[in-house]
């Protein structure tokens, strides 16, 4: 009887550690690192990496087509990558900036060459351009580009595929010196929230998650000694 009690309070513990480790440490697998890139810039069969899934497969084609043509007509070159949860502490332009210096080692490599990050997970969005291409792709086009022409689409309806057609639109335009189209007219107002908890938030937080861990602590404790005292009182 006291092997069964011992083993019982042991497998309930072990639970509760378990439950509390999954809840604490989430899995990094669900995160993208610039590792988990190619380790090569793809080749100009495939000018749009989609891991976040975001994409149709006709809008996918239609813009791996555009950077395609837009490559043979100025040798700029533009590719796309869309991703689902950043690494730890990343952020979609560090990680942008990571990506053109594995792609692309030395600024020679770098000049025509331009890269789009969006993270479905934030709806954050980055774009960083070679040296060259900066004269046509400057950086406040650039940043109009993520704010507003990818920004209010997914503000108002998610629409990942009007926000990437539009933005690969927009870049074709600026890059080939063709006057640029601009962002899209925004006519809905938003109360911008903060995307971090306060500090009053934090500490509920951690007062819920405690309450929690020292709630499973307690029903592995008593659930066994229940369970024991019954057998006892069963057995006499």
């Amino acid at each position: 009887m006291l092997n069964r009690f011992t083993h019982s309070t042991l497998g309930w513990l072990a639970i509760a550690i378990a439950l509390v480790i999954g809840l604490a440490c989430p899995s990094p697998a669900l995160a993208t690192g610039v590792y988990q890139m190619p380790p090569t810039a793809p080749t100009d069969s495939s000018w749009v990496i989609d891991e976040a899934g975001v994409l149709s497969r006709l809008n996918e084609s239609k813009i791996s087509n555009q950077f395609k043509q837009l490559a043979r007509d100025t040798g700029s070159e533009v590719r796309l990558v869309t991703i689902h949860r950043l690494d730890y502490g990343e952020t979609p332009e560090s990680f942008a900036q990571e990506l053109l210096e594995q792609w692309f080692p030395n600024p020679e490599a770098q000049e025509n060459q331009v890269i789009l990050v969006l993270d479905d997970v934030t709806n954050g969005a980055a774009l960083v351009a070679g040296a060259a291409v900066s004269e046509q792709l400057t950086a406040e086009i650039a940043e109009s580009i993520t704010a507003e022409t990818i920004g209010i689409p997914l503000r108002k309806d998610s629409k990942y595929n009007q926000a990437l057609v539009d933005a690969s639109d927009r870049l074709v335009a600026v890059i080939s010196g063709q006057p640029d189209p601009g962002p899209p007219v925004d006519t809905v107002s938003y109360e911008t929230e903060g995307t971090f908890a306060t500090a009053e938030e934090t500490e509920e937080n951690r007062s819920n998650a405690t309450v929690i861990v020292v709630g499973f602590l307690i029903a592995a404790t008593i659930i066994p000694m229940a369970t024991y005292y019954f057998y006892q009182s069963m057995g006499g």
